[in-house]
């Protein structure tokens, strides 16, 4: 999927996301002020105008702008559509936290590339100044992420979690068909390698990406231990923020354009 290319008329209407308790029968409110002030003085849209709005979990719409006011708008719906862009495969990246600003760069390209949720993982060389204040931290990588839903015409916004620590992530490894870690020790199996041993396609896969500096040895080796399968990208050895959404492509590539 490329963003902003090729766009039919419905495609070249901005998109945003409310909460389905703002979708009604006949209309929908926007109540996001940052939205409000985008639509209304960045894009200058006015009465009349269309607009695509997802309910964030099951359908886009096709408006119409109705009324304008400083704390919502009101939007009449024109066109119900069940998502249709969004991958079969869920894929949840557990990411070795960066170092600063790196991460924004995880977050829009991997939402960009179909990731369902990023979870921000403190590991063993992880080099982070203050581990007590993320919350505007998160705020802001969950910022990127509807940005770039929005651009790419994402039927959902994937969520950026609280972090947790290596330790704590290994539990919630059980949820998922399909666990995967690039590793630069891996010399031979690659992801290619991976899909073809698989006996049926999972649904629900996590990918985990180590920091700058990558997995300590004790941490691939709890990850080898309990069954986690290790991947070789390339011959070449490539940064914590290139890494995770190289390995998503692969994954995508595999699974979604069959």
């Amino acid at each position: 999927m490329v963003c902003n290319s090729g766009k039919t008329q419905r495609e070249e209407m901005s998109k945003f996301f409310v909460d389905k308790e703002y979708v009604g029968e006949s209309e929908i409110l926007i109540k996001n002020l940052t939205d409000i002030n985008h639509i209304s003085k960045v894009l200058r849209l006015g009465i009349g105008d269309m607009l695509i709005i997802s309910d964030s979990s099951d359908f886009d719409y096709q408006v119409e702008i109705i009324k304008i006011m400083s704390t919502e708008i009101t939007c009449k719906i024109l066109d119900k559509q069940k998502f249709a862009k969004e991958p079969s495969t869920k894929v949840t990246l557990f990411q070795g936290i960066p170092k600063q600003g790196k991460m924004e760069l995880i977050v829009q390209k991997n939402v960009e590339i179909g990731i369902m949720k990023i979870v921000p993982v403190f590991m063993d060389r992880t080099v982070v100044v203050d581990k007590g204040n993320f919350s505007k931290k998160i705020e802001r990588w969950n910022k990127i992420s509807q940005e770039a839903s929005g651009q790419c015409r994402r039927g959902i916004i994937p969520v950026v979690t609280d972090p947790v620590n290596f330790d704590s992530m290994i539990k919630y490894l059980d949820e998922f068909d399909l666990v995967v870690f690039p590793y630069e020790n891996q010399e031979s199996f690659t992801v290619k390698n991976l899909m073809k041993n698989l006996k049926q396609k999972p649904s629900n896969i996590a990918l985990i990406i180590g920091p700058e500096g990558g997995f300590s040895e004790r941490e691939a080796k709890i990850l080898s231990d309990i069954g986690v399968l290790s991947v070789n990208l390339g011959k070449t050895i490539l940064r914590t923020e290139t890494a995770g959404f190289v390995a998503l492509s692969m994954i995508m590539y595999e699974f979604e354009l069959d």
